[in-house]
């Protein structure tokens, strides 16, 4: 259901004013701008920063309304002053009611709300295939909720096992307090009156279910490996997910999976030195948590975890690339004797006993060999 003519018109009348004012205040995009008109104008992934930057500065909706640079009727300015009630974050697209479109809060406790979409149905932006994971900012406005206009969807599909887990988290939500229609939400009771039958706890996680939240995962993964990097880092990549997929308890099976994805290719991309311009392919490890959606901390954290939990080193041979073995130290550095030495200037009779004690990742070649000297008479 699309929010009423009068009242979208009203809406985009004063979010762009808001936005414009955020802009001005914090200096978010460097081109100046002279109009909310402008601002409206921009594209979105242009409209996202500046949205990212409101979320983290709400302070700011008490000096829109003080300096009031409509100016703007007192019952207007109450609705953007609403707006410190936002809920912002990941959301899945869930179900399309006759009234309004349900959106399950990624986040436990799941919360279902009853959101109105704008100018467009959701169908038409995400389309019409259900449940789709999205990242948005709800919005009260009139007793209803609607959202700011920003909508990132994730390119992944469910199994029916996360099809039934959510199923199982709106059930659950509804019965602890309905779908939520307005912001802030109305506290709930913390005991279920005696009238009520008070539902059972979902049930265990399946196993199918696990399997489907470590694809989702994948899928993240691969899709960002082919459209930023190669498949050489695709399959590190996919191999450290299978890696954590296989630990008991699995961790890919708590948190958001775009965190997981994105500490994963960080991970790989840190240990290969993917931020180093001399690299090929390179990329800033702050650029992958932009891409999945993350905040630098969040990703920077989730890598670290990886890390602590596989005891993942600087430069570690397991999770080098393939194309930088032979450039990596570590990965030909064995002990003889108490010492330490570079096994590729060794005899080759030691190199086929590290390799067989899997000390290093293959025979290498080295000075001395005929290719080696081939070159040499070739100079």
């Amino acid at each position: 259901m699309l929010l009423e003519p009068d009242d979208l018109e009203l809406f985009f009348r004063l979010h762009k004013a808001l936005m414009f004012f955020v802009n001005q205040r914090l200096r978010v995009l460097p081109d100046a701008l002279a109009t909310p008109e402008d601002f409206a104008a921009l594209p979105p992934t242009t409209r996202l920063a500046v949205r990212d930057a409101f979320v983290a500065n709400l302070d700011l909706i008490d000096a829109f309304a003080t300096q009031n640079p409509g100016p703007f009727s007192g019952h207007e300015l109450d609705i953007v002053r609403s707006w410190r009630h936002l809920v912002a974050g990941e959301f899945y697209v869930f179900r399309e009611l006759k009234r309004h479109t349900v959106f399950l809060s990624s986040k436990e406790p799941v919360v279902a709300y009853g959101v109105l979409a704008l100018s467009q149905p959701f169908e038409d932006l995400i389309g019409p295939y259900l449940p789709v994971l999205t990242k948005t900012v709800l919005l009260p406005f009139r007793d209803q909720i609607v959202y700011d206009g920003l909508l990132q969807s994730y390119n992944v599909s469910f199994g029916p096992g996360i099809r039934r887990s959510l199923n199982e988290s709106f059930q659950e939500a509804k019965a602890r307090q309905g779908i939520v229609t307005a912001l802030p939400m109305a506290p709930t009771s913390q005991a279920p009156a005696a009238s009520q039958k008070v539902r059972p706890r979902a049930k265990a996680r399946t196993k199918e279910a696990d399997a489907d939240a470590v694809r989702v995962i994948l899928d993240m993964v691969d899709r960002f490996c082919r459209e930023h990097l190669n498949e050489e880092y695709a399959q590190l990549c996919r191999r450290l997910a299978d890696k954590l997929a296989r630990k008991r308890p699995s961790p890919l099976l708590s948190g958001r999976p775009n965190t997981w994805a994105c500490g994963i290719v960080r991970t790989i991309g840190w240990v290969n030195y993917l931020d180093d311009p001399s690299q090929e392919p390179h990329m800033k490890l702050t650029a992958i948590d932009k891409a999945f959606g993350v905040g630098e901390s969040t990703g920077q954290g989730k890598s670290m975890l990886i890390r602590k939990t596989l005891k993942i080193r600087s430069m570690d041979p397991a999770w080098t690339l393939p194309s930088r073995m032979d450039r990596n130290p570590m990965a030909w550095l064995i002990e003889v004797n108490g010492l330490p030495f570079d096994a590729r200037y060794l005899s080759r009779e030691i190199q086929e006993e590290a390799l067989r004690k899997g000390l290093i990742p293959y025979i290498p070649e080295r000075p001395g060999t005929a290719e080696h000297d081939a070159e040499g008479e070739a100079e």
